[in-house]
This record gives C-alpha cells, sequence and structure tokens, in this order.
C-alpha cells in the first residue's frame, strides 16, 4: 500500500529510485522495497499540507486489519517479510498451525513453499491480476506456478480443498486454460508460444545492463557498444534496444539494458566473447558499471 493525498493527489515517492514508498503501518513509517530508504510517515501532505493522508493498495497489514474484524473469535497469523524476522518464527507459526485449531494463515509467497498444512482446506489468492500482466516472458509461467503451488496448500491430506482466485480478468484465456486443463496443457500452449517467437529454451538470451550517474550516460554507452558489435556478433543474432530499464532510477543511479537474441549456444557465445571484447574497449565503461548477463532470470 502507498500513501496518497485525497485533496491534491500527491503520493509519496522515493527520492533515489522509480518506484513509490510502502507504508507500514505498525512501523509509523514508509520504506522503499529497492534501496531500503525509509522515512517516518507524515501526518500531513508535504505538497499541499491536508491531513487527507490515505493508504491505497493491498498489503498483508490491510488484510489482516480486516480478518482480524471479520474473525474476532479466531487465531491469525501473519507471514511475510517482516513479521518473519524474529529467530525461530517461522518454526512456532508451523508448530501452532499444527496443533489443529482452526485458524488463519495470511501470507506473501513465503507461505506457499515448503510448508505441509494437512488440516488446511481452504485457500484465496488475492489481486491475481497482478501476477497476469508481467513485463518478462516469463511472467506468465510464473503465474501458472503460483496458482499452482498455491492451490496446493488446499486439500493436502484426505479433507477435501477449495481454491479462490480475486481477479478482474475471469475469462482471460491464460487463466481459463490452467483451470480447465491444468499445468501440464498450460505449459505446453506457453512453449508454443516461445517457439514460434525464438525465446528460451528455443532461443538464447544475452542481457546487457548499465547504469550511471547521469540520466542518458548508460543507454548512450550501450548504444554505441551496438553500433561497434553489430558486425562481430553471430549470424542470425537480433538486438532489442538499448531502452530503459524497468526502474529506470534505483539507488540514485539511471539503468538502461540492452538484449540480444541467439539462434543457438554457439551464437550465443560468439556473441558475448564480442559484446564484452568492445564494451572493455570503449572508454566510457571506465566512468558507469555495466554486466553481461547470459541466460538472464531476472528480466529488470
Amino acid at each position: 500500500p502507498t500513501l496518497q493525498c485525497h485533496d491534491c493527489g500527491f503520493i509519496a515517492g522515493c527520492p533515489h529510485c522509480d518506484s513509490r514508498l510502502t507504508l507500514h503501518k505498525r512501523a509509523a513509517e514508509l520504506r522503499c522495497h529497492h534501496c531500503d530508504w525509509r522515512i517516518r510517515a507524515p501526518q500531513h501532505c508535504p505538497q499541499c499540507q491536508s491531513r487527507q493522508l490515505a493508504a491505497c493498495g493491498v498489503g498483508t497489514e490491510q488484510v489482516e486489519a480486516v480478518l482480524a474484524q471479520k474473525f474476532p473469535g479466531y487465531p491469525l497469523y501473519r507471514v511475510d517479510r517482516d513479521s518473519m524476522q524474529r529467530q525461530g518464527a517461522m518454526a512456532a507459526l508451523v508448530d501452532a498451525v499444527k496443533s489443529g485449531q482452526p485458524g488463519l494463515l495470511l501470507g506473501t509467497q513465503m507461505l506457499t513453499k515448503g510448508h505441509h498444512f494437512p488440516d488446511v482446506t481452504l485457500v484465496g489468492l488475492l489481486d491475481t491480476d497482478a501476477a497476469l500482466f508481467s513485463a518478462d516472458f516469463r511472467g506468465s509461467e510464473r503465474m501458472g506456478q503460483l496458482l499452482t503451488q498455491v492451490a496446493g496448500r488446499a486439500g493436502r491430506a484426505r479433507k477435501p480443498g477449495r481454491v479462490l482466485l480475486q481477479t478482474h480478468y475471469p475469462d482471460h484465456p491464460l487463466l481459463q486454460l490452467l483451470l480447465a486443463r491444468g499445468y501440464h496443457d498450460y505449459a505446453s500452449n506457453l512453449l508454443l508460444e516461445r517457439q514460434q517467437t525464438a525465446m528460451p529454451p528455443y532461443g538464447y538470451l544475452l542481457l546487457l545492463r548499465a547504469e550511471a550517474n547521469d540520466p542518458h550516460g548508460a543507454e548512450s554507452f550501450l548504444s554505441e557498444l551496438r553500433q561497434r558489435s553489430a558486425a562481430g556478433v553471430a549470424s542470425g543474432a537480433q538486438f532489442v534496444g538499448p531502452i530503459p530499464a524497468p526502474l529506470q532510477r534505483k539507488r540514485g543511479r539511471f539503468r538502461a539494458q540492452m538484449l540480444v537474441s541467439c539462434p543457438d549456444r554457439a551464437a550465443a557465445q560468439q556473441s558475448a566473447e564480442t559484446l564484452v571484447a568492445q564494451a572493455e574497449a570503449l572508454p566510457r565503461s571506465k566512468r558507469l558499471h555495466w554486466s553481461l548477463d547470459v541466460d538472464p532470470q531476472d528480466m529488470s
């Protein structure tokens, strides 16, 4: 959840990153989840001085408050980065849940992995749409994995399970495919799309990242690198970019990236060698930070 002024529309943002600050009500502070910059939550709008400040968006603390109000007679266990920092917190939670007493589990993805709760019979997924749309070509794959994994928390033992999804797009073709035919057919459909677009595992990717202190330095460096490397990369290699990174400014530095798609492993290796040699030869490479990621798992 972010902090917004009802009167002027001000939204609290990080001074070092192109991101909004997240409101943590219990600590009464705003935090950046990219650079960890923190500030006390203001009592009035720094832009118009109004006191009409509201939390917009859904976070685990907000959901916890609603559930506590709706189900006051049952224990509520919250599992996220803040609540699980204390040593032994997760072990204590598992012991409490497995005691067999009725209760509610609320959490982020931390809750979906590696835990066996045989008495869980109902699972609800809030804001499924956040996983449905992604700038990463693997976004749909990860969404299918997440939904399948979370749904697997319900009905793991002899008791039947039920799963509820919250979405604004119940007719989305990928969501319908996953629900109607299961993950195997869903994954087969995604693989066909990857084959048609020459994306992994049918193609090989190189991701060049650069970051600089000035707004145009990283993108200019990658543009020059593309021009100097074009003749030396393998046949069939294709450039995409340079373009600003999805989070263009992070920790006060400006970021850009360039993608190179290659038809096979040998072409990727040849292209990588050319790109590294040309990048090291550029004078401006000493004045900024750059890297080459082979088979990138994170496109940001």
